[in-house]
C-alpha cells in the first residue's frame, strides 16, 4: 500500500534546548525575561487555533505506519476507532503538528510531547511509596512548555465530551487544570532548586492533607486503587501471563496481542544460540544502569520473552516483555523492552541531541519525573533481520503501575484528577525549564487559564472532525482496521 507523505506546516523548525545558565542570572533578571516574552506573545493569543492549510492527519498516521510491524498498524486504528478519546490518544503527531503554528512563548523545558491526561498515573518508588506522576515520555523532547499545556487540557476536554459531561463542567475542568499549572508554577518559581527536585505528589500524602476534597465514596474508590497498585508486580504479571512448562514459567501466547519468541525463531536457529544472543543483550541494556541496579540485575537469568502489544498511539512499535529468574520461580523480574522511534516533535523543535531514541526517553524521563523506575535504561539492537538499527528503553512491566479509569469518572472526580494532573505537569516543567521566567509569563490572573480552555473547547471540535475522518478512511477502504482487538 503506497503511503502519502503529509504536507509539512510553512513555519521553520526552531531548535529547542534548555538552559543551563540560569545560574547567572537573578531571580529579577528571569523574572523580566518572563514579563518580556509575554509582551511579545500575550497570554490572550493562546486562544488561537487555525485548522487552515494543516496537514491531512490520516497521512500522518499513514506516515508513522510505515516505520511499524505491518500486521498490527491495522489493530492501532482499530484501537483508535473506539471513540474520539482513543483516537485523541493515538494521534500525537497530527496534534504535534498543529501546535507547530500555535503562538510560544520561546522558554524551553523538557516536554513530554504526549501530556494527555491518560499518561498521567500511579507507580511505586524505588522506597516504595505510592507516587503520582507523568508515565509515558516515548515523545519527550526539549520544547515548548505550552504545547504540553495544550495537550493535556485539549485531552481533558475530549475525555469530558466522552463521558458526556456539559459544557459548564467541561469548562470547569479544564480551566481547574490549567489553573493548578499556573499556580504551581508560580509555587515553584520560590522555592530552591533542592526544594523542586524533591517535591513530589505522593498518593497517601495527598489523601491525609486533602480529606475534604473527596467524598466518601470517592476515598473509598481511591483506597480501593492504591491497593490494587500495590499487587501489580512481577508476581502478578507470572500469575497472569504465563503456565508451566517443564518446571519452568512460559508466556502464554495470545496472538496478536502476545507472541512468545519460541513462535517467532526460525527453526533453523538453535535456541542455545539464540539464548546467547539475548545474554549479550541484556548484557548491553545493563551497562546503562546504576552500578548498584546493574548488581541486581546481574542476579536474574533469562527464562522467556514474547512480542506484547501496547497501548493504542505506541501500537505496531516494537514491544517485548522479558521474563528473568532469581533465586528461583517464585522471585520473578518481568521487563518492558519498548522501541524508541523518533519524537513526534522532533520535525518540529529539532532531533534529539541523543543518537540512540532510547536514550532519549531514559533521559527526559529521569529529568521529568520526581522518582524513576530503578531498572530504567537503554539498548540499540544492530543486525535485525530487516536490516536497521533499533533502538530500545527498558523498564519494569509493572510496579505498582496504576491508571485511574477515566469513562468512570464524574465531572467533580475528573476536576481533582485535572488539578492534579496540571500540578504534576508543572512541577515536572519546573525542574527542567525557567520556572520563574514561565511564572512571570503566566502572571497571577486567570487570562491565560481562559486562553487555553478556548483553545481545549476548539481543538476538541476539530478533533471530532479527525476522528469522523479516521472512520471515513477505514470504510472507503484508504486504510485498514482490526477493531475488537
Amino acid at each position: 500500500m503506497s503511503v502519502t507523505t503529509a504536507a509539512r506546516p510553512t513555519r521553520p523548525v526552531h531548535r529547542y534546548q534548555l538552559d543551563t545558565g540560569l545560574v547567572h542570572m537573578t531571580p529579577a533578571e528571569r523574572a523580566a525575561r518572563g514579563k518580556s516574552a509575554r509582551a511579545e506573545v500575550p497570554l490572550e493569543s493562546h486562544a488561537e487555533f487555525d485548522p487552515a492549510d494543516r496537514p491531512d492527519p490520516i497521512a500522518l498516521l499513514e506516515e508513522q505506519g510505515a516505520t511499524r510491524v505491518p500486521n498490527l498498524v491495522p489493530v492501532r486504528y482499530g484501537r483508535m476507532m473506539a471513540s474520539p478519546f482513543s483516537y485523541y490518544r493515538g494521534a500525537a503527531l497530527p496534534m504535534a503538528a498543529d501546535l507547530a503554528t500555535t503562538p510560544v512563548s520561546g522558554l524551553a523545558v523538557q516536554a513530554c510531547g504526549d501530556a494527555h491526561l491518560s499518561n498521567f498515573g500511579v507507580f511505586g518508588s524505588a522506597e516504595r511509596r505510592l507516587v503520582f506522576d507523568v508515565n509515558d515520555f516515548d515523545e519527550t523532547l526539549p520544547g515548548p512548555w505550552e504545547w504540553d499545556v495544550k495537550r493535556l487540557a485539549a485531552s481533558l476536554e475530549v475525555a469530558a465530551r466522552d463521558n458526556g459531561f456539559p459544557g459548564k463542567k467541561r469548562r470547569a475542568i479544564v480551566a481547574a487544570a490549567v489553573g493548578m499549572y499556573r499556580e504551581a508554577m508560580r509555587g515553584f518559581a520560590d522555592m530552591t532548586n533542592l526544594e523542586v527536585w524533591y517535591a513530589s505528589a505522593d498518593i497517601e500524602q495527598l489523601r491525609k492533607q486533602n480529606p475534604g476534597q473527596l467524598k466518601a465514596r470517592q476515598r473509598k474508590a481511591v483506597d480501593k486503587g492504591m491497593a490494587k497498585a500495590r499487587t501489580k508486580d512481577s508476581m502478578q504479571a507470572v500469575d497472569k501471563l504465563t503456565h508451566m512448562v517443564d518446571g519452568k514459567p512460559r508466556i502464554i501466547a495470545d496472538p496478536p496481542l502476545i507472541v512468545p519468541v519460541n513462535q517467532l525463531i526460525p527453526d533453523d536457529v538453535d535456541r542455545k544460540s539464540f539464548e546467547a544472543l539475548i545474554s549479550d543483550l541484556i548484557a548491553g541494556y545493563r551497562r546503562t544502569l546504576e552500578t548498584d541496579r546493574r548488581y541486581l540485575l546481574e542476579q536474574y537469568e533469562f527464562c522467556d520473552m514474547a512480542h506484547k502489544v501496547v497501548g493504542v498511539g505506541s501500537v505496531g512499535t516494537r514491544c517485548w516483555i522479558v521474563l528473568m529468574l532469581g533465586r528461583d520461580t517464585s522471585d520473578p523480574l518481568f521487563l518492558q523492552v519498548k522501541e524508541a522511534q523518533d519524537s513526534v516533535l522532533c520535525r518540529y523543535v529539532g532531533s534529539s541531541k541523543y543518537a540512540n531514541q532510547g536514550q532519549r526517553v531514559v533521559a527526559g524521563q529521569r529529568l521529568m519525573q520526581a522518582a524513576s523506575d530503578i531498572f530504567l535504561g537503554w539498548h540499540r539492537v544492530t543486525n535485525t533481520p530487516d536490516g536497521k538499527n533499533r533502538d530500545f528503553y527498558v523498564r519494569q512491566l509493572r510496579d505498582w503501575k496504576f491508571s485511574l479509569d477515566i469513562e468512570a469518572m464524574v465531572p467533580r472526580g475528573m476536576r481533582i484528577y485535572a488539578q492534579l494532573c496540571g500540578w504534576t505537569l508543572a512541577r515536572a516543567h519546573a525542574r527542567s525549564g525557567d520556572r520563574i521566567a514561565i511564572a512571570s509569563y503566566l502572571g497571577g490572573s486567570d487570562t491565560f487559564d481562559k486562553a487555553i480552555t478556548q483553545f481545549a473547547d476548539t481543538y476538541a471540535d476539530q478533533n471530532e472532525k479527525d476522528y469522523k475522518a479516521l472512520l471515513d478512511a477505514v470504510k472507503s477502504g484508504r486504510i485498514m482496521a482490526e477493531t475488537g482487538v
